[in-house]
């Protein structure tokens, strides 16, 4: 892409990651700090005991656009990796992170991390950039679907299963007077849907 002369520039230099639909990747690899391994693995540890429960779900939900995350300790204990999925621009993203519970659970972590400058300090995006590798091959199986979006049909999911399950609605297909809705494609493929 070439730069149209006077066109704007963007704020931001483009960021590393791959993208598909509305979801990007988002990996960073980084040095844990000598003698924090144990620390760092007690602290994951306890976070993934509160996500197993509703602990963090609150947090994710605040943010709103993070799919999926993984920390993972590997090379004896001496580097880290995190790794996630997310939805919209990599600068919001990072923003919303600093603006929660998780920027502050984010913050313990990174604590345990070489050279890590802290969630809210300025130069934080600068840093993740300079640790993060884009993937070689970035595949979602849901590309054109947000966050938001499955949560939302999710709970559509959820409501419509309890009308199913009520006498009002059986009576309600079996009322002549709705024969000519319930005979609709769209209605028996909703139907069949739901009994899948």
């Amino acid at each position: 892409m070439t730069a149209t002369p006077g066109a704007a520039q963007p704020a931001h230099p483009e960021r590393p990651g791959r993208s598909e639909g509305v979801a990007s990747e988002f990996t960073v690899f980084t040095k844990i700090k000598p003698g924090h391994t144990e620390a760092l693995r007690e602290l994951l540890a306890d976070i993934e005991g509160k996500s197993a429960g509703e602990g963090n779900r609150g947090a994710i939900r605040q943010i709103g656009t993070l799919h999926d995350a993984r920390h993972v300790i590997f090379d004896n204990g001496t580097r880290f990796m995190f790794a996630s999925v997310f939805d919209g621009s990599w600068d919001t993203y990072i923003d919303d992170f600093a603006k929660t519970e998780v920027g502050q659970i984010f913050g313990m972590i990174f604590s345990h991390i070489e050279g890590f400058p802290g969630v809210s300090d300025p130069g934080a995006k600068d840093w993740f950039v300079a640790h993060q590798e884009p993937a070689g091959a970035f595949f979602s199986a849901y590309p054109d679907l947000t966050v938001q979006q499955i949560w939302k049909d999710q709970e559509v999911d959820e409501a419509f299963e309890e009308v199913l399950d009520t006498p009002e609605f059986r009576a309600a297909l079996e009322n002549p007077a709705n024969a000519e809705l319930v005979a609709t494609p769209a209605f028996q493929r909703l139907l069949e849907l739901a009994a899948s």
